[in-house]
């Protein structure tokens, strides 16, 4: 999981008291205000940062209901007017994705919390653990039975706005059927996403964007993106159609599932489409690919989510970074040639592939904790939602304490990578 090659050398961000400069407010202050109230009133915008970067992207990975860390990344970075110029996703990503391409700057936070707030009920528990120090109420063995409740309740009785229970179950509909082939409906989505989703303005190429998703029948993974696609509701409930639970979508004929089967991640779709650009890319993963050897059959679950569905971001970064070593030294090589070799034909055949392109992979990974178990990515409660929010808030706020990200890399590769809590540690 893991490269050990010689070159690869991962920064990892453990200075919590690192200065950093915010052009809006003290990152302390942002801190305490999202811990506070993760939905404050905003003050009017600041401009758009200066970078030495040709773009910013925002990567969303697919993990159900954990995808409410990526609200309060992206608010974050919004706060310290980091607008991406690329945001894509996967599954629950490609629904945050849409939430942020589809609405104008100033409206984003708030689309993105109302669709938050819609999909997540306060359960009564919720508001009992308000009421005073009831330690019965409070500890992981309470709040883990909390989130048990909470998740039951999703598969009893869906998730509003979101999918719900099909009647008659899937057994008892007719073979060959749609209504056959998944437990939920997701009608409920469709009119949600339609109403808080403007895809005139995803449409419009103003900002990139792009969801995975994978076909059925042929079983390829495709990604349906602004510049080769009119977008529409059906792009972003395809990337999400996980089965069984969810119906696949028909598009053009076609039939598609969750991306999230084939790549979680959509990581090396954005830095290795051309043509490649200088790229500040935020990772933003809801599964961690580190964790304890399980001590029981729940944990043995949880584990088993958290490696299947972290899609190997280390390993595509790893990756990433040898091969643009490889096309790095190439340009710097090409660039040394005599003027009588520039027209030979093998030339002619590496030049395209030689890039001197820069880019900073900032990874931000949520880390569960340990009430949560393997039901933490169909937990639709109030309570988690606010917790996951605050959580990916913070954790922005923290690396972007770093000015080292927002810098261009100097090294041969041309490529470095920050990631947030390495080995747990922050």
């Amino acid at each position: 999981m893991y490269c050990t090659v010689p070159f690869y050398h991962r920064i990892p961000l453990m200075d919590a008291a690192a200065p950093h400069s915010s052009p809006r407010r003290p990152t302390a202050e942002i801190i305490a205000r999202a811990a506070a109230d993760p939905a404050p009133a905003r003050s009017p915008r600041p401009p758009r940062r200066r970078l030495p970067f040709e773009r910013v992207a925002l990567l969303l990975q697919g993990g159900g209901a954990l995808g409410a860390y990526q609200g309060g990344v992206y608010e974050a970075l919004s706060e310290a007017a980091l607008e991406p110029d690329w945001v894509a996703g996967i599954s629950i990503g490609a629904i945050n994705a849409a939430l942020i391409a589809g609405n104008a700057p100033d409206a984003r936070v708030a689309r993105l919390r109302e669709f938050w707030e819609r999909i997540t009920p306060v359960m009564p528990s919720d508001s009992l653990a308000q009421l005073g120090p009831m330690s019965w109420m409070r500890g992981d063995l309470a709040r883990g039975l909390r989130n048990q409740f909470s998740a039951a309740a999703a598969i009893v009785g869906g998730v509003r706005g979101f999918f719900e229970p099909r009647v008659p179950a899937a057994w008892f509909q007719a073979p060959g059927s749609l209504e056959a082939t998944s437990y939920y409906d997701t009608a409920g989505l469709r009119s949600t996403l339609e109403r808080l989703i403007d895809f005139d303005r995803i449409n419009s190429g103003d900002m990139r964007f792009s969801v995975g998703a994978v076909n059925v029948t042929s079983g390829n993974f495709v990604y349906f993106d602004n510049t080769t696609h009119v977008i529409r509701p059906e792009h972003v409930m395809a990337s999400g159609a996980l089965p069984p639970a969810l119906p696949a979508i028909e598009i053009d004929g076609e039939f598609y599932w969750d991306g999230g089967l084939v790549s979680n991640t959509p990581l090396q779709w954005v830095l290795e489409t051309e043509p490649q650009r200088d790229t500040l890319a935020f990772q933003v993963d809801l599964w961690n690919a580190r964790g304890a050897f399980p001590r029981s059959m729940a944990e043995v679950m949880t584990r088993q989510k958290e490696i299947q569905f972290s899609s190997r971001t280390r390993t595509n970064s790893d990756r990433f970074r040898h091969m643009q070593m490889l096309r790095n030294t190439l340009a710097s090589l090409l660039e040394k040639l005599p003027e009588e070799l520039r027209d030979s034909p093998e030339i002619e055949v590496l030049a395209p592939v030689a890039s001197a392109k820069a880019y900073n992979i900032v990874q931000l990974i949520y880390r569960a904790k340990g009430h949560e178990g393997d039901s933490k990515d169909y937990e639709f409660s109030r309570l988690s939602m606010e917790e996951h929010w605050r959580a990916g808030a913070q954790d922005t706020v923290r690396t972007l304490r770093h000015a080292e990200i927002l810098e261009r890399p100097a090294n041969l590769e041309g490529v470095l990578t920050f990631d947030l809590g390495q080995n747990g540690r922050e």
